[in-house]
Formats: structure tokens, C-alpha cells, sequence
């Protein structure tokens, strides 16, 4: 008799410990749903690799990019999925706006670069200078820009620009200007001496493409060099337009350890954290 009333108590017990298993999996499944649909359509996080946009990105920055700015192609897409053919809802950027894309010519790799020409503009540079439709562009020079030599920016990223605080703390001296494009984007951007990019041929952008550069313009590859990758990017169609940066929500000079929980809080760059564009 009491073999006979356990069977059925451990049957009913078994079933609701399924139930709650497919409950957790169903949850989980629809979380990452969620988590796939905003991270492709409204946004996503990037982190800054490069010094190419010093001096307004830091090696480190952590960044939520707006997905939605310029409409969605499949470079909106995890991994370049190709569901979206071509470009849809688009919307070209404004002069200035810091954007990440799809590098030309392998269309693999993330950049982020400034938008400095649109559709059908004639761009050159002149001893540093960007003409822009014949017209040079405003430049004015304001106090140098100062980073501290970090994990995240070693010295041998200064070159000739090293040198020491008086604490005894080592950083990179820059010459530090301000530009003002048409429209009324204005940003620094950063003089490390005459390089062969500060002369450039004449380009017109084609329709379909934007002209994207690097605030620290002696050291960024970027629309001034053709198309060959670790070379330059040429122009860069629209479609390959990911988003537009909007903040820094984390900042880190590279210092901290896994290991170590305390130096994740020691290693941020407070104040870097919450900076808009």
C-alpha cells in the first residue's frame, strides 16, 4: 500500500522541476532576443582601440553608439548577417559627427572616424588645412593637449612629443587646435608636426559615400589614403555607416587586473565617463 501511494507523489513532484527548466530556458531565450534586437537597432557598445581620434577618444573609452541615426543596413546586424538588403531608413550624417562604420575595402573591421565630407563636396588638405569646397576651413590654435603615459598609451606612442610632470609622472605634449566646420561642428584636433598627410590631392566624394578623418591627423589612416587594409580607407560607402557615437559610459588607462578587483576602480577614468558628442 505505500509503495503503491509513493509512485505517483514522485511523478507529480518531477514534473513541476520540467516545467520551471523550460520557464528558465524560454526566459533566457527571449532575453537574448531582446538583448539582439536592441544591440542591432537602437544600441550598441564600442571601444576605442586607437589613438586615431585623440584628442577626443582615449585608447580604452568605452562608448554607447546609436544604431537608428543613419538608418540599418546588415553591418547593423551581429556578425554582417546579410538579411537587410542595402540600406534602409537612411539619413545621411552631419558634417562632424563622430561615426562608426564598416572599414573599405574587407568591410570586417570597426572604425570610428569623423565625418568631415558629404555627397559631392571637394575636400584637399594644404599644410595641415582642410579646404573644403574651396573654402579652408576655420583653425585656431588653443592650449596643448596633455595625456599620461598609461598602459593604455605607452611611451613610445609620444615620439618626439614625451616628456615629465614636475611629480615626476611622464606624459605626451601635443600642439592643439580648434576647427569649426560648416554648420557649426566645431572639435579639437591634434598637430604632432608636417607629415606627408598634411598635403593631399584634390578629392570630390562620390554620391553614395562620406569622407571620414582623424581628430589626431598625423596619425590616423584614414579617407586621405586609398583603399588597402592597414593602409587607409578612401571613401566610405553610407551603407557601411553603423551608428553614431553618443557617450562614454567607461573609461580605463589599461592598468587594472583580473586578478585584483580593487585596481578596476583604481584603472577608470572618472572623468571621462558620461561625456556626450
Amino acid at each position: 500500500m505505500d509503495d503503491a501511494t509513493a509512485t505517483p507523489h514522485a511523478g507529480m513532484a518531477a514534473q513541476p522541476i520540467r516545467s520551471e527548466w523550460r520557464q528558465t530556458l524560454w526566459f533566457l531565450v527571449r532575453l537574448a532576443v531582446l538583448f539582439t534586437l536592441i544591440r542591432s537597432f537602437v544600441f550598441s557598445p564600442f571601444v576605442i582601440p586607437s589613438e586615431s581620434m585623440l584628442p577626443r577618444l582615449y585608447i580604452g573609452d568605452y562608448l554607447v553608439v546609436s544604431k537608428f541615426s543613419y538608418g540599418f543596413s546588415r553591418h547593423s546586424l551581429p556578425f554582417g548577417v546579410p538579411l537587410i538588403p542595402g540600406r534602409v531608413l537612411t539619413r545621411l550624417p552631419a558634417r562632424g559627427d563622430v561615426a562608426v562604420f564598416k572599414a573599405p575595402p574587407l568591410d570586417r573591421e570597426d572604425y570610428i572616424k569623423r565625418v568631415i565630407g558629404l555627397p559631392g563636396d571637394t575636400i584637399q588638405l594644404r599644410h595641415g588645412r582642410i579646404i573644403l569646397n574651396g573654402v579652408a576651413v576655420p583653425q585656431t590654435p588653443v592650449a596643448d593637449f596633455v595625456i599620461p603615459i598609461t598602459p593604455n598609451y605607452p611611451s613610445e606612442k609620444c615620439g618626439q612629443a614625451f616628456a615629465e610632470l614636475s611629480f615626476g609622472k611622464p606624459y605626451c605634449r601635443y600642439r592643439q587646435f580648434r576647427e569649426t566646420l560648416p554648420g557649426g561642428a566645431t572639435y579639437t584636433v591634434l598637430d604632432r608636426g608636417e607629415t606627408a598627410a598634411d598635403d593631399t590631392q584634390l578629392f570630390t566624394v562620390p554620391a553614395g559615400h562620406v569622407f571620414m578623418m582623424g581628430d589626431n591627423r598625423d596619425d590616423s589612416l584614414d579617407s586621405r589614403f586609398p583603399q588597402i587594409p592597414g593602409q587607409g580607407i578612401g571613401f566610405v560607402p553610407i551603407e557601411n555607416l553603423v551608428g553614431r557615437a553618443q557617450f562614454t559610459f567607461f573609461s580605463t588607462d589599461g592598468s587594472a587586473s583580473w586578478l585584483l578587483p580593487w585596481t578596476w576602480f583604481t584603472a577608470a577614468r572618472w572623468d571621462r565617463v558620461g561625456k556626450g558628442f
